[in-house]
């Protein structure tokens, strides 16, 4: 279900947990939405309340435009995650997410004084390690084949033209504004940093993973399962386990 006020266009909770002694925030991958992870919910509630972030241009937000570059997509999440910082905060971030993740979190730090339990950054390699891809800039028919490449998009979504034409907008923006973006030197958080990776994943690395140990000041470790860019997909079990027992430890 959406919350009330400013917070209904960005966030969902799919379960309610009044009770629960913390609340992590999931960031989608590129193209992805909220319902991404509504499994993860299901799984961790009551115990922990999860907000799923809705980005503009997807599901029950297709008629909102995209943004299409970091900053302006932090700033906005941030602003509306202000109104969440009642009880303590740790963020899950999948691909492109990991960093939205991580920028949401520089800002509630440096803005409202609010350091994360911990951040969570899968399927990523950390903020410094910045490639040139241009994705973005592919006709559909490439950029479509990019998606089923990395198997988080469901096939059958791919072949449908009238559904590939409402998808590829929302990804197209999502792969500029990953593609663009450009880390500030020196840029860190104070909460720990547990990273999630597939050990065959063709967009991140066991070194440029490793990498997110530079962005934290307070404990770093990484958790290495099988699998490619949506190894998440395959252990969904062992990641929430993991999720759960460092939420409980930090709390």
């Amino acid at each position: 279900m959406v919350l009330s006020g400013n917070s209904d266009l960005w966030l969902r909770r799919f379960h309610s947990a009044p009770g629960s002694r913390a609340r992590l925030v999931c960031f989608p991958h590129a193209g992805g939405s909220a319902s991404f992870y509504f499994s993860l919910s299901a799984a961790l509630s009551p115990g922990v309340e999860v907000l799923a972030v809705q980005y503009p241009g997807r599901q029950d937000r297709r008629a909102h435009k995209p943004i299409d570059n970091i900053p302006e997509l932090a700033d906005r999440i941030f602003d509306v995650l202000q109104l969440h910082v009642d009880r303590p905060l740790a963020f899950f971030g999948h691909s492109m997410g990991a960093v939205v993740a991580f920028e949401v979190a520089r800002r509630l730090e440096q803005k409202a004084h609010t350091p994360l339990l911990v951040l969570f950054a899968s399927g990523w390699r950390a903020p410094s390690q910045q490639y040139d891809e241009a994705v973005h800039l592919r006709d559909d028919a490439a950029l479509a084949a990019e998606l089923e490449s990395l198997s988080g998009t469901d096939v059958a979504l791919l072949g449908d033209e009238e559904l590939l034409r409402m998808i590829l907008p929302a990804a197209r923006s999502d792969y500029k504004a990953i593609e663009t973006y450009v880390c500030t030197p020196g840029s860190s958080l104070s909460c720990p940093i547990s990273v999630f990776v597939g050990d065959s994943d063709p967009k991140t690395t066991l070194h440029e993973a490793r990498a997110w140990r530079r962005h934290g000041k307070d404990g770093f470790d990484i958790h290495v399962f099988s699998g490619g860019h949506f190894y998440i997909l395959a252990h969904k079990t062992a990641v929430t386990k993991k999720i759960a027992r460092c939420l409980e430890a930090c709390t």
